[in-house]
This record gives C-alpha cells, sequence and structure tokens, in this order.
C-alpha cells in the first residue's frame, strides 16, 4: 500500500495543501475529503512538488471540486507540480483547467 501524507496551512484567501506520495486508489479518500471539504470554504492551493503518483481517481477529485469550487468564486491552484503530476495533467487535457503556480505570489 502507498503513503500519502498532507499537510495544511490556511490563511484568509486560500489554503495551501502540501501533499507528497502518491494519489491512488488506496489514498484517494483522505484527499478527497480534504479537497472536498476545504473547496466549500476558499481557494485551494496545492503544492504537489512531492507527489509520486497521480492516478484517474486524484485527477476525477481535482475536476470535481474545480466545478465545485467555481461555483463559489474558488479556484484550485496546483503549485510546482512534479514530473509525474505535469504529465497527468497534460495527457489528460487539464492543463487548461488548473493554474499551475510556483509561488504563492500568483495566487489570485
Amino acid at each position: 500500500m502507498d503513503n500519502l501524507a498532507i499537510t495544511e496551512k490556511m490563511n484568509d484567501a486560500f489554503v495551501l495543501l502540501t501533499v507528497s506520495g502518491s494519489i491512488n486508489s488506496y489514498t484517494y479518500h483522505e484527499f478527497e475529503t480534504k479537497v472536498y471539504n476545504l473547496i466549500k470554504e476558499r481557494s485551494i492551493v496545492l503544492d504537489v512538488s512531492r507527489v509520486t503518483n497521480l492516478s484517474s481517481s486524484g485527477l476525477g477529485i481535482l475536476m470535481a471540486a474545480s466545478e465545485d469550487g467555481a461555483e463559489l468564486g474558488h479556484k484550485i491552484y496546483i503549485m510546482n507540480p512534479s514530473e509525474v503530476v505535469k504529465l497527468a495533467i497534460a495527457s489528460t487535457g487539464f492543463s487548461e483547467v488548473f493554474p499551475i503556480i510556483h509561488s504563492l505570489d500568483e495566487v489570485k
């Protein structure tokens, strides 16, 4: 079984989730719960620089949460994506959906 670690730092404008490990069929539930609950409150910045796997389950969570957040004026930002995350997002055509940032200063 793979490991997933998520740390959370909140401010008035957004929450920063630092994610490391694998987001797959074994670990997606924790990721799903965290993302779905937080997108209702504010925008999310996902630091995914240490994500080693992003399965279709993980991408599905991001898409659904992005749509839910858009209705409330909230966004999901992808910060410093690992090569695995870049490839998963690019190969599915979701590059247009998620703003890719390299610093918290880029959050709007």
